[in-house]
C-alpha cells in the first residue's frame, strides 16, 4: 500500500466507535515523511527526462534554424529571409516545401497589410486629384497582389505531394502568380511619377509596396529552388 493509501486507511470509519476517526499526530508525520522520500527518489529521473527532452527540443530549433539560414542565402534579401522566416522555424522545420509555404504565407500577410493601409489612404482628406488617382490605382495593384498570392498559397497546400507532370502544373501557377504579383510594386509606383506629388504620401506607399515585393521575391526564389531540388 502507498502513502496515499495509508493516510486514506487511517480516515476510515470506526465502525466499533459510530465515527470517523483522524490520525495521529506521529502517524501522520511519519506518513508525509515517506511521501517526501518519495518524491525526492523521483526528482532526478524527472529532471533527467526534461533534460532529455529539453535537449531535443534545442537541437531540433538549431537545426531548423539553420535550414532557414543557408536556405535564405539564394534569395536576394537573405537578412530579411532569415528574420521573417526565423519566428516559425518550428513549422519549419528542415521542410522546402514547408519553408516556401511559409515565406508565401510571410508575403500574403504583409499584401494584405498593406491592402489595409492604402485603403485607409484613400479616405484621407485634402488629397489632390493626381495623387487620389494614383493612390487609387495602387490600391487596385495591392488588391491583385493579394488575389495572386492567396491562391498561390492554397496551389501549394493542394498540391501535396505531387509527383511529375502533377508537380510541374501546380509549380507553374504558382510561379506566374508570383512572378506577377511582383511587378504590381513598379506599375503602383508609376502613378507616382514626377515630382508634383513628391512627400509624406508617396514616400509611404513606396515603402509598403518595397516590403511586400521584397518578402515576395524571397518566397519566389524558395519556391523556385524548391522545384528546383524536387
Amino acid at each position: 500500500m502507498d502513502s496515499q493509501s495509508h493516510v486514506t486507511a487511517l480516515y476510515k470509519y470506526n465502525h466499533g466507535h459510530g465515527h470517523f476517526s483522524s490520525p495521529k499526530p506521529s502517524q501522520l508525520t511519519s506518513l508525509l515523511a515517506k511521501m517526501a522520500r518519495g518524491m525526492l527518489a523521483l526528482a532526478p529521473l524527472v529532471l533527467f527526462l526534461l533534460y532529455i527532452s529539453g535537449t531535443a527540443e534545442s537541437a531540433a530549433a538549431m537545426a531548423s534554424t539553420n535550414f532557414i539560414k543557408v536556405s535564405c542565402r539564394s534569395t536576394t534579401f537573405p537578412a530579411l529571409c532569415v528574420q521573417s522566416l526565423s519566428l516559425y522555424a518550428t513549422t519549419i522545420r528542415q521542410s522546402p516545401q514547408q519553408m516556401a509555404q511559409t515565406a508565401l504565407s510571410v508575403s500574403l500577410a504583409k499584401a494584405q497589410f498593406t491592402k489595409t493601409y492604402v485603403t485607409r489612404l484613400t479616405k484621407f482628406k485634402g488629397l489632390k486629384a493626381r495623387e487620389y488617382g494614383a493612390i487609387k490605382d495602387c490600391l487596385e495593384e495591392i488588391v491583385d497582389t493579394v488575389d495572386r498570392l492567396s491562391k498561390s498559397v492554397e496551389e501549394l497546400k493542394s498540391m501535396g505531394r505531387a509527383r511529375g507532370q502533377a508537380f510541374i502544373w501546380h509549380m507553374s501557377n504558382i510561379e506566374t502568380w508570383v512572378s506577377a504579383a511582383l511587378t504590381d510594386e513598379n506599375t503602383c509606383m508609376d502613378g507616382f511619377s514626377g515630382r508634383t506629388l513628391d512627400g509624406k504620401i508617396k514616400a509611404s506607399v513606396r515603402a509598403q509596396f518595397t516590403q511586400v515585393g521584397q518578402v515576395t521575391s524571397n518566397a519566389l526564389a524558395l519556391i523556385n529552388k524548391f522545384a528546383a531540388n524536387h
